[in-house]
């Protein structure tokens, strides 16, 4: 008997699904056991539990005080955040987007929700954050757009955001020029005019600005393009934009019927426009790489079919850095963005490349400076900085730190002895870097003496 009694307890332990009668207590039941009573001791401190909490309690090192007691984890070792409604609905419209059928008519609202979802979520657009896009057209690239121009009577202009405000650098004023009525609007582009009492300003509504600087009045509104105006450019009275549609139009000021030419030649954001000091040819740069050299457009002539003169695609990268040569008319020198970050020396009339550098750095601007026959860089990604160079050796002499983030634009004061910049930092920094030209300060003092003797005459 006593042999059938050992093989049935045998049996009995053998099987798997029954419980252990004498096994020591679960490691999660003796947590749950734990929490249950802590919270029952905190909600009922009259009462007292028949369960030993030391596990849960830290000595005291002082004896007298109350033991302080370490709150223990509900649900064990896992944490399970607490989400709000916001989330909640954010995560919904992750998990059921792709099944809902796509209403072409609020397209535009959908997108709105989107982006505001995203941004909750994550803390910016996702969207602006592939680096890859899978169908349709490439991205963009970044915004770098054309925000700083320093006129001929020495007036600095800055455009921030839906605004653009005016530095008198010799008397040290700030004014407010003009602000956008939209908010969600934005100012793209300026640039003066050469006698520098007009101001060209481009916008994100497709629309091209005309103000009389001096009286504070807004002259006219172009419309033609289609796009945002990201870049401009004057030729006496022919004033260019480049859109990124990857137009460029020509408007003559002075007419009713102001867009002249349509030049199209690239297939992405026409984000440089320049064009050469003597008038014959204009410069421009594109997010497709490539830079054109497109003629003049003849007195009285309407043409939208003009074919450039140069197109160049070495760049490998963004051409937003554009710069021609004050005393060697026929030289162009543009700069790439950060796939590329090359400043190439070309000779338009030969069609050659004369000289290429690798900056290590996205070329955001560029500007020659007749002083001293040097070329100066602005660059975003890695360095941050500003570089002059030697021309046309293209040997580094010296370099400018203090942005702390990329630097958008570059312009050069009317005495080529300044440089401005305006950077992703928020801040304008100027750089007094040359002297000025001794034959031109000569001629400046030699002016400033003539007048002062005819003012003290005609007060006598």
């Amino acid at each position: 008997m006593a042999q059938f009694g050992f093989e049935n307890d045998v049996h009995s332990i053998l099987k798997l699904d029954m419980p252990i009668t004498n096994a020591p207590m679960a490691r999660w039941q003796r947590k749950a056991s734990s929490s249950n009573t802590s919270s029952l001791s905190g909600l009922s401190p009259g009462k007292s539990a028949n369960v030993s909490l030391s596990s849960s309690k830290t000595p005291s090192k002082t004896p007298g005080k109350n033991k302080k007691q370490t709150p223990s984890k509900m649900g064990g070792d896992r944490f399970i955040p607490t989400r709000n409604s916001k989330q909640m609905d954010v995560a919904s419209f992750l998990l059921t987007k792709e099944n809902e059928p796509v209403d072409t008519s609020n397209a535009a609202g959908t997108s709105e929700n989107q982006k505001a979802w995203s941004m909750s979520l994550n803390g910016y657009n996702i969207e602006d954050a592939k680096i890859l896009h899978l169908g349709g057209k490439p991205l963009n690239a970044p915004e770098d757009l054309n925000l700083l121009d320093w006129s001929s009577r020495n007036v600095l202009a800055v455009a921030l955001h839906n605004s653009v405000y005016l530095w008198d650098a010799t008397q040290g004023d700030v004014t407010l020029l003009m602000k956008l009525e939209r908010e969600e609007d934005y100012i793209c582009s300026v640039s003066w005019t050469k006698e520098g009492s007009y101001l060209a300003i481009g916008t994100r509504d497709c629309k091209v600005q005309l103000w009389d600087v001096e009286n504070q009045k807004r002259l006219r509104s172009m419309a033609s393009h289609t796009a945002r105006v990201g870049s401009l450019s004057w030729n006496d009275h022919v004033l260019s934009s480049g859109s990124r549609s990857g137009h460029i139009h020509h408007h003559d000021v002075r007419v009713a019927e102001h867009h002249i030419a349509t030049l199209a030649g690239h297939s992405q954001e026409v984000c440089g426009l320049q064009w050469s000091p003597d008038g014959r040819y204009l410069a421009s740069g594109g997010n497709d790489n490539l830079v054109c050299v497109w003629p003049r457009v003849q007195e009285g002539s309407v043409s939208n079919n003009s074919q450039s003169v140069r197109c160049w695609s070495e760049h490998q990268g963004a051409v937003k850095a554009l710069a021609w040569c004050p005393w060697q008319p026929n030289i162009l020198a543009s700069g790439g963005g950060t796939s590329d970050r090359h400043i190439r020396i070309w000779n338009v009339n030969s069609g050659s490349c004369i000289s290429s550098l690798d900056t290590q750095s996205q070329i955001s601007s560029l500007v020659f400076a007749p002083n001293y026959k040097e070329l100066v860089s602005a660059h975003g990604y890695v360095h941050n900085n500003v570089v002059i160079w030697k021309y046309p050796s293209l040997t580094r002499v010296a370099e400018l730190n203090g942005h702390e983030d990329r630097v958008l634009s570059l312009t050069m004061s009317p005495d080529c002895s300044s440089i401005a910049t305006v950077a992703g930092d928020e801040t304008i920094r100027l750089w007094k870097s040359f002297e000025v030209d001794p034959l031109k300060k000569k001629a400046k003092e030699r002016m400033l003496k003539s007048t002062s003797s005819v003012i003290h005459q005609s007060i006598r």
